[in-house]
């Protein structure tokens, strides 16, 4: 009875209408607008055989074509005949990160980019962590095993859907840190205001969190810096997506812990590396089977 309520039966998931492609709830503006749906490097792989050990096909479908879809289909309508109708969700996010009447922008662009940054960086099988790579691991976090032990404990330890990263330090090279966003917050120092280390929901710009201004919008987070108190100039090189919507339909409400460990075993080193070795440097960082700079990326 236990594992019945913790994995749903594949019998159940069959007919279960998260398992089937819904018609998408919105206006297709695909003629029009000009964001894309990017094309991952082992796309084809994926949709045909999912994620192995990790993501059924179903599942795949469901939080990567439909779900990635959903999104670059609601930014078109958002930026259609407007001056962003042709900027990247990194450079959205960016740009309206501070300003509260354009939410709803930064929520679709941030949650395009950041659920591409997962995506990109998953394998269909084990990967090798690059020597010279796994040396910096062990250097700032003691051993690749405790790196990992953190960061899913980290992820295990979040309450709610958002992201969880790994992200290499600019100004103390070598150096890596892990830390949490919520929802669509963002995890680059552009971003800050909309970073939400914590949730925003229960805090305000009283609150002591070492930020004097979180929580702060529109005319009052002009008093902020590029970058606020305390904040650290990192750069993303690894995500895991903790939305329910990921994982759920595999592995069912408990499953949260198998689905981070599984995670685990299917990052694509090689990406992340590239990631980390790009960061900081006029080097273009690998997205999607295509090269892009900085926060641009789709």
């Amino acid at each position: 009875m236990l594992n019945r309520l913790i994995r749903p039966q594949a019998s159940l998931r069959a007919v279960s209408p998260l398992s089937q492609k819904p018609v998408s709830a919105l206006p297709r503006f695909q003629s029009r607008g000009l964001h894309r749906v990017p094309i991952l490097t082992q796309e084809a792989y994926f949709k045909k055989h999912g994620i192995p050990e990790l993501l059924s096909p179903e599942a795949y479908d469901f939080s990567w074509t439909q779900y990635q879809t959903f999104l670059v289909d609601k930014l078109n309508l958002l930026t259609q005949d407007t001056v962003d109708a042709d900027a990247k969700p990194g450079d959205l996010l960016a740009k309206y990160s501070r300003r509260a009447e354009m939410a709803s922008v930064f929520n679709h662009a941030s949650m395009a980019h950041n659920n591409h940054f997962f995506f990109n960086c998953l394998s269909p099988a084990r990967t090798q962590i690059p020597d010279r790579f796994a040396r910096d691991i062990t250097d700032t976090c003691s051993s690749v095993e405790s790196l990992k032990l953190d960061f899913l404990a980290t992820a295990n330890a979040m309450f709610g859907p958002g992201f969880v990263w790994l992200a290499k330090n600019l100004e103390r090279e070598g150096l890596m840190h892990i830390f949490c966003t919520y929802n669509a917050g963002s995890p680059y120092p552009t971003a800050h205001a909309r970073r939400q280390s914590v949730d925003m929901a229960t805090h305000n710009a009283e609150t002591a969190l070492g930020n004097q201004y979180a929580g702060s919008m529109g005319v009052h987070s002009a008093n902020q810096k590029k970058l606020a108190p305390g904040a650290l100039d990192v750069q993303p090189i690894l995500c895991v997506n903790t939305w329910e919507h990921v994982w759920m339909m595999d592995y069912g409400i408990a499953g949260k812990a198998e689905y981070l460990e599984r995670w685990w075993d299917r990052i694509n080193w090689e990406v992340v590396c590239d990631n980390y070795n790009a960061v900081g440097s006029t080097k273009p960082v690998r997205t999607g089977g295509r090269w892009n700079r900085g926060l641009g990326m789709s």
